[in-house]
């Protein structure tokens, strides 16, 4: 088994991880406890799994066209040395034990109202969906394939990255919804 195999096994043992995590933290909790707010500027647990769901989301059009063979190499993934930098400052800064905040861009920032109470079983399908593209892509060199972010169409990392990217984005707010669970307040 390659080295990038490896780590994508491992990626995807963590996504498995997540998922399970999110069933067994979140998966019996009420509408209204999904939905409750610790503040007005601080996110629900739905809302923190809203965002992960609509921010994941961005990617499958790539993911699903490498997968199939159709997708085309645009002229800003073929310029040298960018990716590794964009990749690498990407994934540290969404680390869970990164202290700095960020602001959700426009496009992935969760409803502002009550989220559906389906909404831990519709990160969890979607999981599935993350960890099938996993699966897909393994064998190819995701180091050296090379996409656009669906954030900024400046920014390029590798599909390796990619999958970094998104389990590392999950794993900061998974422990975000936690903190929100273990306030004080929280309705029981």
């Amino acid at each position: 088994m390659s080295e990038t195999d490896s780590e994508l096994n491992q990626l995807r043992d963590e996504a498995k991880q997540i998922a399970g995590d999110t069933k067994n933290t979140f998966g019996t909790l009420s509408a209204a406890q999904l939905n409750w707010k610790p503040s007005e500027e601080r996110w629900s647990v739905a809302q923190c799994l809203e965002h992960l769901i609509v921010a994941n989301k961005g990617f499958f059009p790539t993911f699903d066209s490498i997968i199939k063979g159709e997708r085309k190499t645009r002229a800003v993934e073929r310029i040298p040395v960018l990716p590794t930098v964009w990749g690498r400052l990407i994934v540290n800064s969404q680390r869970p034990t990164s202290t700095r905040k960020y602001k959700a861009p426009k496009k992935f920032q969760p409803a502002q109202s009550n989220l559906r109470a389906t909404i831990v079983n519709d990160f969890l399908d979607q999981q599935e969906r993350v960890m099938e593209f996993m699966k897909g892509t393994e064998g190819m060199d995701l180091n050296a394939l090379i996409i656009t972010s669906p954030v900024a169409g400046f920014i390029t990392y590798s599909l390796m990255d990619a999958y970094r990217l998104i389990v590392t984005h999950e794993q900061r707010h998974i422990l975000q919804a936690k903190r929100v669970k273990a306030e004080a307040s929280f309705p029981a």
